[in-house]
């Protein structure tokens, strides 16, 4: 069910996608709605329910009746679901500029919005004219630190997560890491891509960078997003001034073994598109001996997750 939009534009439309969220739901859109009420933005909220087998699309059906609610019967995936919100509202077709809303937000349902996050994240998205996509400050449930931008995934990152690392490798450049300093700086910092867990993106941008590729159906369409809009010379920044909480794999920690090869589908994707032919190569075979070294590693009970290991090396030898 989809409730239109209303007749002014908004400044600012926020996209959540849903999968079995009931859980976390009313936390973050009661967070959000409380936040947007006090930022003085024209808004409006769309949530996408892709399937959900729980109490998400009533909860906000019944609950939070403002949202512009859409339901489907089959699981689109994050990026194919998000698009469908941002066609709704004009992107991706002959729509002219002025009726779309001067910047889209995409926020996974597993966060809380802190007080002034929204705000913070528009004002620094529209100040500079080359600033493109900004995100928040993530931190975990417990108050946690958790890194909420990256650089662009190259070889190193690929060694570091599937073959023996140092660990004072891991939180650093070496992993593609930002230094944890400036997190807790005041300044917004340039990087490559923020988590699309807090996404926000100038008009202009999804204008001509178009919207997600629909086939990534699960991780790295944010980085991929994010690599074709620096590619158009758009600038991508991190606002630690605006803090969300995001609890983290609420929807993919539903299916384990899935959830593997769906990464390392959309990671071999990524790599196809963004890597010269030489890397791609090296690429994959770090992933083949990555996962061969995790399958040794792994209880031989625990079968599903062998055959996902297998999938994921036939996928990057083919």
């Amino acid at each position: 069910m989809t409730f239109p939009p209303s007749s002014a534009q908004p400044d600012l439309a926020v996209v959540i996608v849903t999968w079995n969220n009931a859980a976390v739901i009313r936390a973050a859109l009661s967070s959000l709605l409380d936040d947007l009420q006090d930022s003085g933005l024209r808004n409006e909220v769309w949530v996408v329910d892709s399937a959900s087998q729980d109490q998400t699309a009533e909860i906000v059906r019944h609950e939070f009746p403002t949202v512009h609610l859409v339901v489907k019967n089959t699981n689109l995936g994050f990026a194919a679901a998000n698009n469908l919100a941002m066609r709704e509202l004009g992107f991706g077709g002959a729509v002219d500029a002025s009726q779309t809303p001067a910047a889209v937000f995409l926020l996974n349902p597993d966060t809380v919005t802190h007080p002034g996050a929204t705000r913070r994240l528009y004002d620094a998205l529209m100040a500079r004219p080359e600033v493109g996509v900004v995100g928040a400050r993530l931190t975990f449930a417990d108050g946690g630190f958790q890194h909420s931008a990256f650089r662009f995934p190259g070889l190193r990152q690929i060694w570091a997560e599937l073959l023996p690392t140092p660990g004072r490798l891991l939180d650093g450049s070496f992993n593609g890491r930002y230094p944890r300093a400036y997190f807790a700086a005041a300044e917004a910092f340039e990087v490559d891509f923020t988590l699309g867990a807090t996404m926000m993106l100038r008009r202009e941008v999804i204008q001509r960078s178009g919207i997600f590729d629909e086939a990534f159906f699960l991780y790295c369409e944010e980085v991929d997003w994010a690599w074709r809009i620096r590619k158009l010379g758009w600038q991508i920044l991190c606002v630690p001034a605006a803090h969300v909480t995001h609890i983290g794999g609420g929807s993919t920690s539903q299916a384990r073994p899935d959830s593997l090869i769906h990464l390392w589908k959309s990671r071999l994707l990524l790599y196809e598109k963004h890597y010269p032919n030489w890397k791609r190569q090296l690429a994959r075979r770090l992933v083949i001996l990555g996962m061969w070294r995790k399958m040794r590693n792994l209880d031989a009970l625990d079968t599903e997750l062998r055959a996902a290991c297998q999938k994921v090396i036939e996928m990057a030898k083919a």
